[in-house]
């Protein structure tokens, strides 16, 4: 070989091109290059069993989707990008690829060529596991950004069709459509910061921030500046660069105040300013401040009966309650209790380390004869206490009567009476209908729904027949 060929860097670049390709190719799993048409024009002995062929005669010359389903390498020799790492499923097998384009000594693409890095995924596990954890992170960083200033909740999160949960969220889609201030109502752990989020979500003002603020949870003291700001040095221990308040803060989107009817009487009129006039002072400033923020106020109190108490202002109140949505407390949206249960059992399985979970009819039959004064809070926190002490993932009516308050515990069925015992009319009228609800659920795979529709009955109904005849202890289909 010629000194002068050695230091050539044609020469020196096309022997590496060569290297390179001869290299990939003995440590491959398998090789195959496509023509700028999509074309099979090379392919490695080593691929042809991955491929189902005998010899490469049988690929050259075909389009590579008939070979390979679902190739990208045709988007490769067409848009001349690398796919440089990703995994393809061939014949029921994962293969970790690599694809990239063929270029002529002018620099046109003229085809594509793919690699199989490995044909088993054993080797990248740490990767794989490193690529997980950063995924994990990522997600836990996003729920931490969205918990800050802005809302995660959908119309489609608000679980129910019930006539309570239905009017609530047809009042929240047209209070979505305007800017109008809107008032929630309701028992505590009802759902009204979801149905905030909600709103704000479906309205022009979605990419905007969403701020919540429990009233009642920030200090008298602090009160004013948390809302409306403070100056710089507005006062002795205050931050010399100022402090933007929540109003501020949620300028152009939503501002959501939690427990409003604990809002102090000295504040309420600042508030009423800011929502006639849109524009705030903070503390310890003579300057005005303009802003455009939409307040959603939540309370579970009566806030009438708070104004005739002379604890809230009656201008504020009618000023918040434009458009006023009740949202029903959880007994009396039972028909919609399997839904709401297996919406928040995902958001359980999605927030920690749980199995998937599945709840039975028994465990829903014991839920139902539970008043719930905590409402679908509470029960959430029913569910993931016997979701955390389960083995299986999968919650019976025994599972939950474990650890429902005192005195909510399944009832069992009475015991057989002895032969030739005579039945008082109301317990063999009792009888009857037990054992009506048993076959039917038996008819029906203890499908609840579809056993209710075959007695004619709400789902509601049925459940409180469940648990009146003790049949949430298991004795139910599960």
């Amino acid at each position: 070989m010629p000194a002068s060929s050695i230091s050539d860097p044609a020469y020196l670049r096309a022997r590496a091109m060569e290297t390179l390709f001869e290299r990939l190719e003995k440590l491959c799993e398998g090789a195959i290059a496509i023509d700028r048409g999509g074309r099979v024009v090379y392919v490695n002995e080593k691929y042809l069993a991955a491929l189902g062929l005998n010899h490469t005669t049988e690929a050259i010359g075909r389009s590579i989707e008939e070979v390979i389903p679902n190739s990208l390498m045709r988007k490769v020799a067409e848009t001349g990008e690398p796919i440089l790492l990703d995994i393809m499923e061939l014949g029921g097998e994962q293969l970790v690829v690599t694809r990239m384009p063929i270029e002529d000594e002018n620099g046109t693409v003229i085809g594509a060529i793919g690699f199989v890095l490995y044909d088993h995924l054993e080797s990248l596990k740490p990767l794989l596991a490193r690529v997980a954890q950063l995924e994990s992170d990522l997600r836990l960083a996003r729920r931490q950004l969205s918990n800050a200033r802005a809302a995660r909740f959908t119309f489609a999160d608000f679980v129910g069709t019930t006539p309570g949960i239905a009017r609530a969220k047809e009042l929240a889609s047209r209070a979505a459509r305007q800017s109008v201030t809107v008032l929630l109502t309701g028992e505590t752990g009802t759902g009204k910061e979801m149905l905030a989020q909600a709103i704000h979500n479906a309205s022009s003002r979605a990419e905007k921030p969403f701020v919540s603020v429990n009233v009642a949870a920030i200090p008298d003291t602090l009160i004013e500046s948390e809302f409306f700001g403070t100056a710089p040095g507005a006062y002795t221990g205050a931050d010399r660069r100022g402090r933007e308040g929540k109003f501020r803060i949620a300028d152009g989107g939503t501002l959501f105040l939690d427990e409003i009817g604990e809002m102090p009487l000295q504040l309420q009129a600042k508030l009423l300013r800011v929502l006639q006039e849109r524009e705030i002072e903070p503390l310890g400033s003579d300057k005005i401040t303009r802003v455009d923020v939409r307040v959603i106020a939540a309370t579970n109190v009566d806030l009438r009966k708070r104004v005739s108490d002379g604890a809230f202002r009656a201008d504020l109140y009618y000023r918040l309650n434009v458009l006023s949505v009740d949202l029903p407390p959880l007994r009396h949206c039972l028909d919609d209790l399997p839904d709401i249960c297996a919406r928040l059992l995902d958001d359980i399985s999605a927030s920690g380390d749980y199995v998937k979970a599945k709840i039975t009819p028994s465990a829903l039959a014991a839920l139902a004869r539970y008043d719930w004064p905590g409402n679908v809070r509470e029960l959430r926190n029913i569910l993931e206490r016997a979701l955390i002490l389960s083995d299986s993932g999968r919650l019976t009516g025994e599972d939950v009567a474990r650890i429902l308050p005192v005195g909510t515990e399944v009832r069992l069925a009475p015991p057989e009476r002895p032969a030739g015992t005579v039945v008082p009319y109301a317990e063999a009228e009792a009888e009857f209908e037990k054992h009506t609800l048993e076959q039917a659920l038996a008819a029906s795979n203890g499908q609840i729904t579809k056993a209710a529709r075959m007695l004619r009955i709400s789902r509601a109904t049925f459940y409180k027949k469940l648990a009146k005849f003790g049949l949430a202890s298991g004795s139910a289909p599960v």
